[in-house]
């Protein structure tokens, strides 16, 4: 039996928005971008569906994911078709380590107890008819700092 975790997060794959601040009162405040915090959110869904009751990973992780990038209808049909056959990638817009700084954020608490703990990421950035993300974590049995 492995103890790998997988799941699948649904949807346009979205980038870590940087923090916001406001100045209310005299005192200086921070938020997160609504749209961040929702995509957190869905993570943070799909890793305790994928948990199953399962405790948190208390050691070192190895990340994998794979972001698949919605293809732009606007592009012509052959332009497509060469987006789905993997002969585009997308060099576009969000980043890709935006993209796994909200996987690991929203996998805090849940997957395993502080994002320190990946010490290994595999990513990628493909096209796909159907946008999604898949994520793998893996357990690594090595000593803790």
């Amino acid at each position: 039996m492995t103890n790998d975790i997988t799941f699948t997060i649904p949807g346009e794959p979205v980038a870590k928005g940087r923090p916001r601040s406001f100045v209310r009162g005299g005192h200086v405040g921070h938020y997160t971008p609504e749209k961040t915090a929702r995509y957190e959110n869905l993570v943070k869904l799909a890793a305790q569906q994928a948990m199953a009751g399962r405790s948190q990973q208390q050691g070192a992780v190895a990340l994998t994911v794979r972001a698949y990038m919605g293809i732009p209808a606007s592009w012509s049909l052959r332009k497509q078709k060469q987006a789905a056959l993997g002969e585009i990638t997308p060099t576009k817009r969000p980043d890709l380590d935006n993209i796994i700084k909200a996987i690991k954020d929203g996998c805090n608490g849940v997957a395993w107890r502080d994002d320190a703990q990946v010490v290994d990421v595999r990513a990628s950035k493909r096209y796909c008819l159907t946008p999604f993300v898949n994520v793998l974590i893996s357990p690594l049995m090595r000593e803790a700092a």
